[in-house]
């Protein structure tokens, strides 16, 4: 809890969670923090992913409804801030009665917007192009600078959000590994900004605060990932 009141004090207003972290632990925990924080301008996005994300036919509106009823209890809150599909199937995006249903939740105020998390750019593209996502959530670093091309664009014409996850490249741009670095077997990186203890996030909160890049940096990271990358990775999602 020290992590997520760190969080506030530090000037975060947006926690991403979702509900099978620790099987509903992680709402769990935000949830004792809304209760203890009453007055914190904070909104909360949680993931619904308690079904096999790789079966088209979970996403169905009974499923939506018994997912999201488990976050709200979990969240201690009636309306869900915003809820994100977590990855699903790319037939899932061509599927109207998806996005029906999630339509219904916001009808039935179980949730007040919804969006989608994708694995690849054209997912991103295919998202965008319906009325109402809210946002979406999708690989951003300077390794991967493909969403700069159209997505990123797509989504400011049509005004919806872009989350931005694994900006650190799973810990490879925090300076902390070099060459020599090596991973226990097994082991997890974490796909957001993440901290372990206080001193942690609110170093993290701090990047914000930061100047933006300049022209020169940028350029120079455009040429590493144009000379060193691009062919390896930018076609491939």
């Amino acid at each position: 809890m020290g992590v997520l009141h760190a969080a506030l004090d530090s000037g975060v207003t947006f926690l991403d969670t979702a509900d099978v972290y620790g099987d509903g632990r992680s709402e769990l925990l935000i949830g004792r923090l809304l209760a203890e924080r009453p007055d914190a301008a904070i909104s909360v996005a949680t993931m619904g992913r308690r079904a096999d994300p790789h079966v088209p036919g979970a996403f169905t509106l009974a499923a939506f409804r018994s997912w999201t009823d488990r976050s709200r209890a979990n969240l201690g809150v009636e309306v869900l801030d915003l809820v994100q599909l977590h990855c699903p199937p790319t037939a899932v995006f061509s599927d109207d009665r998806v996005f029906d249903a999630l339509d219904t939740l916001v009808q039935e105020q179980r949730i007040a917007a919804y969006g989608v998390s994708v694995e690849t750019c054209d997912e991103a593209l295919a998202a965008i192009a319906r009325p109402k996502v809210a946002t979406v959530q999708l690989i951003l670093n300077v390794f991967r600078r493909k969403p700069l091309e159209r997505v990123l664009p797509a989504a400011l014409e049509a005004g919806v959000g872009v989350i931005a996850r694994v900006p650190l490249a799973s810990g490879l741009l925090s300076g902390k590994y070099d060459e020599s670095t090596t991973f226990a077997p097994g082991d997890h990186r974490t796909f957001i900004p993440g901290a372990r203890n206080a001193s942690q996030v609110r170093d993290n909160a701090a990047a914000g605060e930061l100047e933006p890049l300049s022209a020169e940096v940028l350029d120079a990271l455009r040429e590493i990932y144009d000379d060193g990358i691009r062919e390896s990775v930018h076609e491939r999602w």
